[in-house]
């Protein structure tokens, strides 16, 4: 029986991460999932957040996802994203930055489509903070 299961994460940019885990968490659309070896195949939507590999030596590595595909098979995960980064590569104050901005297009509400646009991009700012702290506490 396996222990083990390959992860691949890649964005539009980048090949992210690739190599074995024990266990995998990732932000799905209707909630948090955890994959471990031999999981049921599955499809799914991301929403932007961290996914989380706990790798055969118990570290744990985290990496900021803006949304995507996540497939899983019996012994391989793939995550599919447009932008993808590992937490520790994050700039928190310009993430600050991004999300004072998007909150602040919000309460000028000129139009529909620059509201949406500014929502989805608070939500990003947010996840993106979430994992920096997540990242932080981690490491304390």
């Amino acid at each position: 029986m396996a222990t083990t299961i390959h992860v691949d994460i890649v964005s539009a940019e980048s090949e992210i991460y690739s190599g074995e885990a024990t266990m995998v968490h990732a932000p799905a659309e209707l909630g948090e999932v955890g994959i471990a070896p031999r999981h049921t195949p599955l499809v799914t939507r991301l929403i932007p957040g961290d996914v989380r590999v706990k790798t055969e030596s118990g570290e744990e590595e985290i990496i900021y996802v803006s949304g995507g595909i996540l497939e899983v098979q019996p012994y391989v995960v793939t995550v599919l994203s447009d932008s993808a980064a590992r937490a520790h590569d994050l700039d928190e104050a310009a993430v600050e930055e991004a999300r004072r901005k998007a909150a602040e297009r919000i309460s000028q509400q000129q139009d529909e489509y620059d509201y949406a646009r500014a929502r989805a991009e608070l939500a990003e700012a947010a996840a993106q903070l979430q994992t920096i702290r997540k990242l932080r506490r981690q490491r304390s």
